[in-house]
C-alpha cells in the first residue's frame, strides 16, 4: 500500500519533470521562433522595396512566437509553486504571472495593431485622379 510520503515523492518528481519540460517548450519555442524569423529577415526588402515597414512581418511572427514562450513560462511556474507553496514562492508566481499578463497583453495589442498596419498597407491605393482633369468642364 502506498503511503502519503511515497505519493508526495512522487507527485514532486511529477511536477520537477512536467516544470522541465515546460521550461524547455519555453525556450524552445523562443529558439524555433528566432530561425523561422531569421528565414524571414531578407524577403521583406526582395518583395517590397518601397514599404515603409520592412519588417512588420518579421516581429508580427516573432510577437507569436514570444506570447506563446510566455505562456509555456507561465505555466512552469504555476506547476512550481503548485509543488513548494511557501508565502515566498506564492508572491514570487504573483508577481511573475502580473508581468507576464502585461507583456502578453501588450504584446497582443501590438501584434493587432501590426496585423491592421499590414493589412492597410496591402491594399491597393485608389487610382490617382489628373488634377488637370477635374480642372477641365468637358
Amino acid at each position: 500500500m502506498p503511503t502519503a510520503d511515497s505519493a508526495e515523492t512522487l507527485l514532486l518528481a511529477v511536477a520537477g519533470a512536467t516544470r522541465f519540460l515546460l521550461e524547455t517548450l519555453s525556450v524552445g519555442t523562443v529558439l524555433v521562433g528566432l530561425l523561422a524569423c531569421a528565414q524571414q529577415l531578407p524577403r521583406p526588402w526582395r518583395r517590397r522595396p518601397h514599404s515603409s515597414l520592412p519588417l512588420a512581418g518579421v516581429r508580427l511572427r516573432f510577437g507569436a512566437w514570444l506570447s506563446l514562450a510566455l505562456e509555456f513560462q507561465l505555466g512552469a511556474d504555476i506547476v512550481a509553486t503548485t509543488t513548494t507553496p511557501s508565502g515566498q514562492h506564492l508572491i514570487q508566481l504573483g508577481v511573475v504571472a502580473v508581468i507576464r499578463t502585461f507583456l502578453n497583453l501588450f504584446l497582443g495589442r501590438e501584434l493587432e495593431a501590426e496585423t491592421r498596419l499590414e493589412r492597410e498597407n496591402a491594399r491597393p491605393a485608389p487610382p490617382a485622379q489628373d488634377a488637370s482633369a477635374e480642372a477641365r468642364p468637358w
